[in-house]
């Protein structure tokens, strides 16, 4: 029988979120004068309230930190913060309550708070890889003129570069690969309508309105023709823009995408709207994810999971949806006997939302097309960031004009 008392059960909670290390020292160090205080604590503060049940734990650790930034308690933030970044909450969770305290807290608390949280990475081999904000390196956000407006970012110089992501993703889907390539490329990467930082117009869209979009993105750039990297829906544009605007390219690399869905698809993605109709993107999220990655890469990589989880949730449903009429649409297939652009094709072995198959018959369709498969499921940038960066490379150096 469980015959625990308050001050047990709120040990328990203290060593799961402090962990066991920091605990036994507050606890075994007590003496008669601060015993009593220790048991206030323990009992009231990390069973009462750490206990309660309106919040989870998450959202009570980044309370912990904004609310001990903006007293300035830094023993308690970075105590917090430590036990914080150890449990695995995503960095990105941590660093937006810090955004959120440079405006609510002040900038002088915010910095402390970053520096602090950066030496605490840093300790724990947890340091992100720089992300400098220089000449040519930083990238700069922009809006094009036309309408609907859609969201860019442009850095780097030399033979431009456009990166086009995903249904349910955003630019950001590419921050590793666009700095990478930034070193010797232009690189332009977007938000398609109703995703990120985009105009959500009135949906459905079609396949044609994505393709437009992505036009007008190279032209108003004026750095044309460019080298266009499309993954799954940008895959599809990818396509699209090889077919109806090859003037606009010299290149294109169609990853992890399809050029026509069998019946049962389109009906599965029928079922997909009707699913967020009733529950919004919450309820494809977790099931969008298992298609997305493998699952030694959701076990080995959490954190990028969780992060790519994120964006899709923030997305709006309505821009989600308008694409998707668009994705599940799509019909390039016998069209791409016309394009005579240098291709690559790039698959994912375990992708199940493009099959191998669909990647083949694309490459087989296009006269010269090269096929490279990766050890990945759907998104194969994330899954395989090197070797989808080195296959670009090879690509753009041997294909494209460097």
């Amino acid at each position: 029988m469980d015959r625990s008392d308050d001050f047990e059960r709120g040990v328990k909670n203290r060593r799961a979120v402090l962990g066991d290390e920091w605990v036994d020292q507050s606890l075994g160090g007590t003496t008669q004068f601060n015993a009593d205080f220790q048991d206030l604590v323990t009992r009231h503060a990390w069973l009462d309230i750490w206990g309660r049940p309106g919040l989870d734990v998450v959202t009570r650790r980044l309370l912990v930190l904004g609310m001990t930034m903006a007293a300035a308690r830094w023993e308690e933030f970075e105590l917090h913060c430590k036990a914080t970044v150890r449990a695995g909450v995503p960095l990105e969770k941590i660093r937006e309550t810090l955004m959120q305290g440079a405006i609510y807290c002040g900038v002088p608390a915010a910095n402390t708070a970053f520096k602090i949280t950066t030496k605490i990475l840093r300790d724990e081999g947890l340091l992100p890889p720089p992300a400098p904000l220089t000449a040519g390196v930083r990238a700069a956000i922009h809006h094009t003129f036309s309408a609907p407006q859609i969201r860019v970012a442009l850095q780097g110089q030399g033979t431009p570069v456009v990166l086009s992501h995903a249904l349910g993703a955003d630019l950001h889907l590419w921050d590793e690969l666009a700095a990478t390539l930034a070193e010797r490329h232009a690189v332009l990467r977007y938000d398609h309508r109703g995703h990120g930082g985009s105009a959500t117009p009135a949906g459905p869209y079609t396949q044609d309105d994505l393709v437009d979009d992505a036009a007008r993105v190279i032209r108003e750039w004026g750095r044309g023709p460019v080298v266009f990297v499309g993954l799954s829906m940008g895959g599809m544009v990818a396509q699209g823009l090889a077919v109806r605007h090859p003037q606009l390219l010299r290149g294109v690399l169609i990853a992890n995408s399809s050029a026509r869905y069998p019946d049962e698809a389109r009906a599965a993605w029928t079922q997909r709207f009707a699913a967020i109709a009733n529950g919004g993107l919450a309820a494809i999220a977790d099931g969008t994810m298992e298609r997305w990655f493998t699952p030694g890469f959701r076990a080995a990589q959490p954190q990028v999971v969780e992060r790519t989880r994120q964006t899709l949730l923030r997305s709006d449903a309505t821009g989600y949806v308008g694409c998707g009429h668009a994705v599940a649409s799509v019909d390039w297939l016998d069209r791409l006997g016309s394009v005579t652009l240098p291709t690559l094709v790039i698959a994912g072995a375990h992708d199940a939302g493009a099959p191998p198959a669909m990647s083949e018959a694309i490459a087989s369709r296009i006269a010269g097309a090269q096929l490279k498969m990766l050890e990945a499921a759907h998104i194969s940038v994330l899954e395989q960031p090197q070797a989808f960066a080195q296959a670009l490379h090879e690509f753009i150096d041997g294909r494209c004009g460097g």
